[in-house]
């Protein structure tokens, strides 16, 4: 069962938006801290951005700063947590294949293997 499922990439100009979803399977993940990473071909997965358990703490990657809000829906009128990654003034080296991921505490971090659940990953690419 894929407990995380992510949606929203494609392909947008320079100076584009996109928003990025990531649908939790379990209203457990209510009380994980979640973030976004992104991973371009031939390099290594990186921070992007994170949120903690209530939402109410976020950080981000200096790279994205100003550009990329993240924020979560734990409503409990929903029967999922979802997660968003509001990408805006897109640049061609925001090119990459973006992962939703949540760890099992409350407060975020920036590295990928203090998260323990991942999707499948969607794809983001911005043409000059």
């Amino acid at each position: 069962q894929a407990h995380l499922v992510e949606s929203g990439g494609g392909l947008e100009q320079a100076g584009g938006s996109l928003r990025l979803s990531c649908a939790a399977s379990e209203r457990t993940f209510s009380s994980y801290a979640m973030g976004w990473f992104r991973q371009a071909p031939g390099k290594e997965r990186d921070f992007v951005a994170s949120i903690s358990a209530s939402g109410r703490s976020t950080f981000y990657a200096d790279s994205v700063k100003g550009r990329f809000t993240i924020s979560r829906d734990n409503s409990r009128d929903n029967a999922k947590i979802t997660l968003y990654l509001q990408m805006n003034s897109l640049k061609p080296e925001d090119t990459a294949v973006y992962y939703c991921a949540a760890r099992s505490r409350v407060v975020p971090s920036t590295l990928p293997s203090e998260y323990d659940y991942w999707g499948q990953g969607t794809q983001v690419a911005v043409s000059s």
